[in-house]
């Protein structure tokens, strides 16, 4: 029956021609192609899902809010803040193609993230026997429960376990977390969060305390000249990252080139249940003038790490506490990060000034390879850093320079061109030294880590024709030294897109985009002979969004992937899906279903597939080698102060008749699992 429905929907999807459209932001700027983007992705997915639970009054909307989100250029916040000016409050949503320059993929995200509220703005002052009584609450939590045995939960012979301890998880194969957020106006937000990875013990074996994760946070801004009070857990992120940025900014290669020169957003609260890319402790932005502000922070926090010989031999981030060697590294430094920030936010020209010192109780130290020669090493490291930024009618200068404690230089520079408000052009230039270290910093490049690359990268984006939308981006870049996996010093490589979407009527939306990349990698021939050569990964990607009516709609998308080595082997994949999706108009319940074919050939040709998922559940999984992936949704809402949803999923495999390896082997072709959350508001 599921199949039937899907082929349904692939059929209704490409004979419709006359309704109104759909939209959604994560669909439609994801591009995940290596693994390494999914946690990125993440973070972001999480931080914009968080604005759009809780959407801005449009007609109270400011600079810095509006600012949070990556699809809107500044010109379009300018052309958006200037319309509400002249025209007064909007009554309703359908005025937001009476912006000027507002096309229509970027009506139909910005409509995520507002609602049209009154246009009286609260009041500045600050009373905290206001708070207790005009907040808002809510409790999220979630349960994954897996229908499939991995063979990390076996039984093992106690002689057995004695001689391979990593072979047993020590919890339950359950995951679990425990969300609290509580909010004052855009003033004040409280927050707990607790989670429980799937094999991590739950008040038993090493964790007597329960939940193996627990974060707490306490934010206030805009009180009078204190723009910024974090207590607890904190995100920090300023300039263009060459100096220190803990997440939820990232410098893309979206083709987003109207966005792209905007600086960190500073201080921020962190309520997201990844283990690693924080800072814990107090953070304060204080204005000092109109347009001076002095931020500073501190954190102390224990962090998992390997251990050898009294030496830090690598960080361990991934935040996983399932076996005898994970908890080994659990909490073994400790990590204290000081820092300021100075920053003058002018008509003309805006200007930072960032300062970050980090230090461990042990000695840095990686286990020496070939490639990490220049990998950070020591036991304190200090980073200092400019950043800047000049207007010149419709052109903006913006980059941030910065030196490590050895002098080490990393530079970013970009220049963009506006002619219109719906045109611009983006130049970024990098160069960062092979010897430049730093612990925190992430900034816009090719390579995982922020040294050893110069490159350039051209991008244009261009909604001339309203119902028409070009992005596109070409990124060349060269590398001094060798990396992982690539055994030679001096190669290069090339980095490129073409996205365009179209929008015909309201209610059909399709994108088609092509990407290239060409990066050197190692290549081991038939022979074994081993070889430097260019690995280059081509993807077609098409997608088509279709919503007859508020109660229906559907989705359908198809990718082509090509992988190969220069004069070396090649492998081709690609995959179809839809997604068809349903209000009921006699319960308030929400229904997805979503199914797909996948076929590579092998690892190189995989394919990544976004997929409907829970409330902050990023859900985009990778597949490989010959099968089908089949899901179903339920969301039921009660007056949206409660909210039940649950999740069914189920892969199949035709090629194996085991599914991964290790502690997470599955015997057998195929996997299902069920999520279920709550949502609870007053």
């Amino acid at each position: 029956m599921l199949i039937k429905i899907f082929i349904l929907c692939i059929l209704i999807s490409y004979s419709v021609f006359d309704l109104q459209a759909q939209s959604n932001w994560v669909e439609w700027t994801e591009d995940i192609s290596e693994a390494e983007d999914i946690s990125k992705w993440q973070e972001q997915y999480e931080s914009l899902s968080e604005l759009a639970e809780h959407p801005f009054n449009i007609n109270t909307i400011t600079r810095e809010q509006l600012e949070q989100l990556p699809f809107l250029s500044d010109k379009m916040i300018e052309n958006i803040l200037y319309y509400i000016y002249k025209y007064g409050p909007m009554v309703s949503k359908k005025e937001l193609l009476g912006i000027e320059g507002m096309d229509w993929q970027t009506r139909k995200f910005l409509e995520d993230f507002i609602y049209i509220g009154k246009s009286d703005k609260e009041e500045d002052k600050f009373y905290w026997k206001d708070v207790l009584k005009h907040n808002k609450q809510e409790l999220l939590t979630r349960v994954d429960i897996p229908l499939y045995m991995k063979s990390g939960y076996a039984d093992y012979d106690k002689e057995t376990l004695e001689k391979y301890p990593n072979r047993k998880y020590y919890g339950d194969p359950v995951y679990h977390n425990l969300r609290y957020r509580f909010q004052f106006r855009n003033q004040l937000y409280m927050g707990f969060t607790a989670e429980k990875d799937a094999g991590e013990p739950f008040f038993s074996k090493y964790n007597k305390k329960g939940y193996d994760f627990y974060a707490a946070y306490v934010f206030l801004q805009d009180v009078d000249k204190l723009k910024a009070l974090a207590i607890g857990n904190y995100r920090v992120n300023f300039g263009y990252g060459l100096v220190i940025n803990t997440g939820g900014f990232s410098l893309g290669k979206s083709g987003l080139s109207g966005s792209m020169n905007r600086f960190g957003k500073g201080i921020s609260k962190y309520s997201s249940t990844g283990e690693s890319n924080y800072l814990q402790g107090i953070a304060a932005t204080y204005t000092l003038k109109k347009r001076w502000t002095l931020s500073a922070f501190y954190s102390f926090r224990k962090q998992d790490a390997r251990i050898e010989d009294m030496f830090i031999r690598s960080l361990k981030t991934d935040g996983y506490h399932r076996l005898k060697k994970d908890m080994e590294k659990k909490n073994t430094i400790n990590n204290q990060v000081v820092g300021s920030n100075l920053s003058y936010n002018g008509k003309l020209f805006e200007l930072g000034l960032t300062g970050v010192y980090t230090v461990f109780n042990k000695v840095l130290n990686p286990d020496f390879r070939p490639y990490n020669l220049y990998y950070p090493r020591g036991r304190y490291f200090f980073n200092v850093g400019m950043n800047y930024k000049i207007f010149f009618h419709k052109f903006i200068f913006s980059g941030e320079t910065a030196f490590d404690k050895s002098g080490k230089i990393a530079t970013l520079n970009m220049l963009s061109y506006s002619p219109a408000v719906h045109t611009s052009f983006l130049l970024i230039n990098r160069y960062y030294d092979k010897r430049y270290q730093t612990i925190y910093a992430d900034a816009f490049g090719e390579n995982s880590k922020l040294q050893n690359e110069t490159g350039i990268y051209i991008g244009l984006e261009s909604s001339f024709f309203n119902k028409l939308k070009i992005a596109c981006y070409g990124d060349f870049f060269h590398f001094f030294y060798r990396r992982y996996q690539v055994d030679k010093d001096h190669t290069s490589g090339f980095d490129g897109l073409c996205q365009l979407s179209y929008s015909p009527i309201n209610s059909l939306a399709m994108l088609i985009k092509y990407s290239y990349k060409n990066k050197a990698k190692n290549y081991t021939s038939a022979n074994e002979k081993k070889y430097v050569l260019p690995y280059i990964r081509q993807r077609l990607h098409y997608q088509l969004s279709y919503k007859p009516c508020e109660k229906f709609w559907l989705k359908t998308a198809t990718e082509y992937v090509h992988t190969a080595y220069k004069f070396g082997s090649s492998s081709n994949g690609g995959f179809i899906n839809g997604t068809l999706g349903t209000s009921l108009s006699f319960v308030p319940v929400q229904i997805l279903c979503s199914g797909a074919w996948f076929r590579t050939q092998s690892y190189d040709s995989r394919v990544y597939m976004y997929e409907p998922g829970l409330l902050y559940a990023f859900s985009i999984p990778s597949f490989y080698g010959r099968g089908s992936r089949w899901s179903v949704n339920l969301k039921y809402s009660y007056k949206n102060r409660l909210i039940i949803q649950g999740k069914w999923g189920l892969t199949y495999y035709k090629d194996r008749d085991r599914i991964s390896s290790g502690a997470e082997e599955i015997q057998g072709n195929r996997k299902s699992d069920i999520q279920l959350q709550l949502k609870v508001k007053w």
